[in-house]
């Protein structure tokens, strides 16, 4: 059994939060964290995987009796979980967020304006504009030129996005987009017609404001 403890610094997932900020983990890392420990057999990332797995399959029913369910998730793990996604729900995510207009969108991707990297994020949206899901796709790419259009939505088709917007920030504080910004930006917005989900938006913001590609006809 593998515990946080037992693994290679470089790869603690505790270390790369402290260093990076939570937004930087993937999701098996930060359940990784809530747990803590593995299983005789199976790592702390194998158990978080297989938690992954299950909330996949019942997305709308993350309870403690969905968890127990998971090999290695005893009744006390189980409702660390669920209080930990409650009390992010209730803290962060503001939910039932209609989009109309960019403004709308700042105070959800405001907090990547002050990064030194660069963040990469992709809102999710149903039908009615109301914001479903919120995630960091990449972090600390140079350019977005490598951002693959699987990456931006495999998360949109597991919330049966109707449409997405994009978003990131410029750590120079150059509130411009280059080429690369707007080729990655068109290239999404075909791969988004092959799956039925519109690409209705990309704004970069930083320190000193923000700009919508579509406000200003690039896209």
């Amino acid at each position: 059994m593998k515990n946080i403890k037992d693994i290679p610094d470089f790869d603690r997932p505790r270390e790369k939060l402290a260093e990076k900020g939570a937004e930087a983990l993937s999701d098996a890392e930060l359940l990784a964290i809530i747990i803590g420990t593995g299983i005789k057999g199976k790592d702390v990332f194998q158990v978080a995987g297989s938690i992954l797995k299950k909330l996949g399959r019942t997305k709308d029913n993350a309870d403690i009796r969905t968890l127990l369910g998971v090999e290695g998730i005893g009744f006390a793990k189980a409702c660390q979980i669920v209080a930990s996604l409650e009390f992010a729900r209730r803290r962060f995510f503001q939910e039932g967020v209609i989009i109309q207009k960019t403004v709308d969108v700042l105070p959800l991707i405001s907090f990547i304006k002050e990064k030194k990297q660069e963040y990469f994020l992709c809102l999710s949206l149903n039908g009615a504009n109301e914001v479903i899901g919120n995630r960091v796709v990449t972090v600390g790419l140079l350019n977005t030129n490598y951002i693959h259009p699987r990456e931006v939505f495999v998360d949109a088709i597991t919330d049966h996005a109707a449409s997405i917007i994009l978003a990131h920030n410029h750590p120079s504080g150059v509130l411009k987009p280059s080429t690369d910004d707007i080729f990655t930006t068109r290239q999404l917005i075909e791969a988004g017609k092959i799956l039925g989900i519109s690409v209705l938006d990309h704004i970069i913001i930083t320190r000193k404001g923000h700009l919508s590609l579509k406000e200003k006809g690039f896209i």
